[in-house]
């Protein structure tokens, strides 16, 4: 159980044991003491924690709180401070309720990591704890496996995914001599590799490093209710001198601090916050606190990773070049025909193009598959091949903007085409959104190659674009804006220190995301690029209710203060009109929890 909520019920407790030492055993002094003994000892670890915000340089809104609590307990209003008590103790409650309940939906980082190795040894295959892999280790990395450290292959052949890692989209083939990235998801074919790092000196754990070292050195920033409270404070602290003053009786200090007790900024903003989080949940986003919806709903920048964020991460066919004298039909179903007997992770976009143009596969005799290279068989007696370049031919071949998947026929070569990730349909209206919004310094930050960042951001409208970025590039990039706060949106393990360092970061999670996710302090669950700027705009409308809230709240407490002052509000009666206030408060903020605003 956490310390917010111990203090809850430690309250609600305290406060039936002294009702009923009061009102039924008629013990009054008993139960002014179990409360003024409580009081002062949250009093007191209020004041603690107080002076620990105020060395970094914050006023919060526990001064006042504090000051009311002391003046009631020492002025023998003591069942108007235990209401004070009550209400700090429940808002505290319940903004640290709405945070572990949106953090116990994600996965942890540290889950996600490779923990077991599958080492080579004289007496067969040994699975050890990848802490235990030395240098020199050999070590087998099966299908669809992760790779645990980094290496070299040296037996094998296959192709491994570092998209999560670099940000690029497309497989990487992988050979003796080849070096691997811890992170990187094997493809369909086994290999063997050399450990080359311990696992902790490892990319993955490299960017877990980054992770933590973002997540220790947050940005500053002043919460909603600490911007009233200093204003509030004072007007609570000149008004209840001067009713002191002008009556000559110290109860007035009690009467007017009562009502003025800050509840309203307590509760009011805190309830908005889980009334916006329960909106964007019910839209599909996960927002971890109130703190994150506050510092998207301000942000004046935002930055974007490429693959997977703005892109789907899915290859597309995004051309054909056909040589002349062979038909573009006959090339694409005779290179489908093939593809659809490999493993190969692009051989399945060629595949899925030549049945989206209704053309029909034809069978394939004498199918042999070489690993990371190609495939060939013999199709209506032509003798056709499918791969890399220098596997399908030695003649000139075409260059293309994408990964080629190369093709020839009877030995003569007959086309490529071009595979480049899927620009997603909503994205360019999702920038245009957030242009509207007021964010107009937008970023593209990405891993991938210069000429592709440049043809998806041109293809969105960002202007401002940091190609071949990695990881530590990215952290780099993000603590050198200036207009704050910002923000940082991607899906992969390469985006986690930067998700983490940014003042928000919102995760691009459907795809089970994990790294991404426990950085983020939002998390996007559907396949919707239009979520972010949904996110945005829940803030706004979050925040705006929570201002409106807090000022309503304050307007009346003013009110009552001054009339506290004259003496027509004995102190129990103010803690009872505090709960009005409170009710009319907490009733607007839960306006937020509405997709109407």
């Amino acid at each position: 159980m956490n310390s917010d909520k111990i203090k809850l019920y430690g309250t609600l407790t305290i406060g039936v044991i002294a009702f009923v030492l009061e009102f039924l055993f008629k013990l009054p002094v008993y139960s002014q003491w179990i409360i003024s003994i409580l009081g002062l000892i949250l009093a007191l670890i209020m004041f603690i924690d107080m002076v620990k915000v105020l060395k970094n340089g914050d006023f919060g809104v526990d001064l006042l709180a504090i000051t009311a609590i002391v003046a009631t307990i020492v002025l023998g209003q003591y069942w108007a401070g235990w209401v004070i008590l009550l209400m700090l103790t429940g808002g505290d409650s319940l903004e640290e309720y709405a945070a572990n309940k949106a953090k116990s939906e994600l996965k942890s980082l540290l889950d996600n990591a490779p923990s077991v190795a599958h080492k080579i040894t004289s007496q067969g295959i040994q699975n050890i704890d990848i802490d235990d892999v030395k240098i020199g280790d050999k070590l087998l990395i099966r299908s669809k496996e992760q790779v645990p450290v980094d290496g070299a292959v040296y037996d094998g052949k296959s192709n491994v995914d570092e998209s999560s890692l670099t940000g690029e989209s497309v497989p990487v083939d992988v050979e003796v001599g080849s070096e691997v990235m811890s992170g990187s998801i094997n493809g369909e074919y086994p290999f063997k590799m050399e450990a080359k790092k311990l696992a902790a000196d490892s990319e993955y754990q490299a960017i877990v490093k980054l992770v933590k070292e973002s997540e220790s050195n947050p940005a500053h920033f002043v919460r909603l209710a600490d911007r009233y409270a200093l204003p509030f404070t004072i007007i609570a602290y000149v008004i209840a001198g001067l009713a002191w003053y002008l009556s000559k009786d110290p109860v007035r200090i009690a009467q007017v601090l009562v009502v003025a007790s800050p509840c309203p900024l307590i509760l009011a903003a805190p309830i908005a916050f889980v009334s916006g989080m329960s909106r964007t949940s019910r839209n599909g986003i996960i927002v971890k606190s109130g703190t994150a919806l506050e510092k998207i709903s301000s942000a004046k920048t935002i930055a974007f990773d490429k693959t997977g964020t703005i892109t789907k991460g899915k290859l597309v066919v995004d051309e054909a070049i056909i040589k002349p004298g062979f038909d573009e039909d006959i090339v694409l179903t005779y290179a489908a025909s093939l593809e659809e007997n490999s493993s190969h992770i692009m051989a399945q976009t060629i595949v899925n193009y030549a049945v989206k143009k209704g053309l029909k596969l034809k069978k394939v005799d004498k199918i042999k598959e070489y690993t990371a290279q190609g495939i060939v068989g013999f199709i209506d007696g032509h003798y056709v091949k499918v791969g890399q370049e220098k596997f399908v031919t030695e003649e000139k071949i075409d260059q293309v903007k994408g990964s080629g998947v190369y093709v020839s026929i009877d030995s003569k070569y007959a086309g490529v085409f071009s595979l480049l990730d899927q620009v997603r349909p909503e994205a360019a209206s999702t920038i245009q959104k957030l242009r509207d919004f007021g964010l107009k310094n937008i970023l593209l930050i990405t891993g991938d190659k210069k000429e592709t960042t440049a043809k998806v951001a041109s293809q969105v409208g960002i202007t401002q674009t940091y190609p071949e970025s990695l990881p530590n590039d990215k952290v780099k990039i993000i603590k050198g804006i200036e207009e704050h706060p910002t923000i940082m949106v991607g899906d992969g393990v390469n985006d986690a220190p930067a998700l983490a360092l940014a003042d928000a970061g919102i995760a691009m999670g459907y795809q089970g995301a994990n790294a991404a996710s426990e950085s983020a302090d939002a998390v996007i669950l559907q396949d919707d690029f239009d979520k972010v700027a949904q996110v945005v705009k829940i803030s706004r409308d979050t925040l705006k209710v929570a201002k409106e809230a807090v000022l309503i709240g304050i307007f009346i407490c003013i009110v009552l203060m001054v009339i506290a002052g004259f003496g027509f509000i004995p102190t129990i009666v103010g803690a009872l009109l505090q709960e009005v206030v409170d009710t009319v408060t907490i009733l607007y903020a839960l306006r937020a929890r509405s997709d109407r605003l």
